[in-house]
């Protein structure tokens, strides 16, 4: 006969809340989240709404500790003060600022495929570029783009390579 008694129940245990792994998965989630906010250039640090005053001085404090040691107690005292308070602001502000991030990098991806694009291809596609973006002056672009061909069959260095996609980024930034 099979003793059913002495089966493992957490309401008979006094079981009371999550276990200690989900708690410690917890605390280091928003411990790397307050590194990851330390982190910040100062600008991306002023985008993030930080209302508790206590927070915001002790991320201010690792801002500057150079010390490896301090800065890892400091990022502990961090976490802790996370845990105490309402962080989903905090979260949705650095996930947009990441969400940024990748969309400017796929910008810049974008934009320097259209140069080389341009740069092999020739007026061809200076004609795409030119039906994406209206205003762009016609001349001024095929300018860059011969000087920047001349100079690639010269082997050069890309000055007017760099120009052609500095262009195609001020064209980019106005529309």
């Amino acid at each position: 006969m099979i003793d059913t008694n002495n089966q493992h129940d957490p309401d008979q245990e006094g079981f009371d809340g999550p276990s200690k792994t989900s708690i410690k998965k917890e605390m280091l989630a928003l411990q790397s989240l307050g590194e990851a906010i330390v982190k910040l250039t100062k600008g991306e640090f002023e985008a993030i709404p930080i209302a508790d005053e206590t927070l915001a001085d002790a991320i201010a404090v690792a801002r500057k500790i150079k010390h490896r040691e301090g800065l890892r107690r400091q990022m502990q005292y961090i976490g802790k003060l996370m845990r105490k308070i309402d962080i989903s602001e905090i979260e949705k502000a650095y996930r947009q600022l990441q969400a940024g991030r990748r969309n400017k990098a796929q910008e810049f991806q974008r934009l320097e495929q259209w140069r080389d694009q341009l740069i092999t291809e020739g007026p061809g596609a200076a004609e795409k570029v030119l039906a994406i973006y209206p205003k762009a002056d016609r001349q001024h672009l095929r300018q860059l783009l011969s000087n920047a061909k001349r100079e690639q069959a010269a082997d050069k260095a890309p000055t007017y390579a760099r120009k052609l996609f500095r262009h195609l980024q001020a064209l980019a930034a106005d529309t």
